[in-house]
């Protein structure tokens, strides 16, 4: 699995936490928000779309993003197709998620509460969410109707939302280029499966 790190500007303290915490899952991982003093800033809005171009273009399996209470990144990322995103406060938080939700992008609560010994918490959180199968049901026996629920989930995303390509055509072009000239993006932007036309259309931005 290839999980992205997106982190923007009021979390990026934390950015080496999460770092570390994903070092000991034994998963490839990219860190591609704000990951130093200097970088060019980028807000909740920004790197939820970050979060969908990645998930979108194939370049991540999972994200890993988040903001001062996880919940601006999080409604941030959800307006796009194909982003099933939770807010998790804790270790128990994102072993359900994982298993009954399935979901591919997890907002943490990187501000609020944030305290003593919370880089350890963030530690067992990681480590949680990767004990067990993305999808795997909890109970058990309630498998078979959350993977029927997650199924419908898929389609209304899909019957509500714009796709990818049109949803970089009608955003806002500022904020789209925002987006992809972030240095530490474009590295792995660079290398998206887009269409001939897409690429035209971000070229000239």
């Amino acid at each position: 699995m290839r999980i992205a790190i997106v982190s923007e500007k009021s979390a990026l303290a934390r950015n080496k936490d999460i770092v570390n915490a994903l070092k000991e899952t034994g998963h490839e991982f990219i860190n591609v928000g704000m990951i130093k003093e200097g970088d060019p800033d980028l807000l909740f809005t920004h790197t939820g779309l970050i979060a969908a171009l990645l998930l979108n273009y194939g370049l991540a399996d999972f994200v890993v993003g988040g903001c001062g209470n996880g919940q601006g990144f999080m409604n941030a990322a959800m307006q796009f197709p194909n982003v099933f995103c939770g807010v998790i406060r804790n270790s128990f938080d994102v072993w359900l998620f994982a298993q009954i939700n399935g979901g591919n992008c997890i907002s943490l609560v990187l501000g609020q509460e944030y305290g003593f010994a919370s880089d350890i918490k963030l530690k067992f959180t990681i480590e949680k969410l990767f004990s067990v199968e993305i999808g795997s049901g909890y109970p058990k026996h309630r498998k078979e109707p959350q993977d029927k629920l997650r199924e419908e989930l898929s389609l209304i995303s899909a019957a509500t939302h714009k796709n990818m390509d049109n949803c970089l055509r009608n955003l806002d072009k500022s904020y789209v280029k925002t987006c992809i000239t972030h240095p530490n993006l474009k590295l792995v932007f660079d290398q998206a499966d887009l269409s001939d036309e897409i690429k035209e259309y971000l070229s000239k931005l």
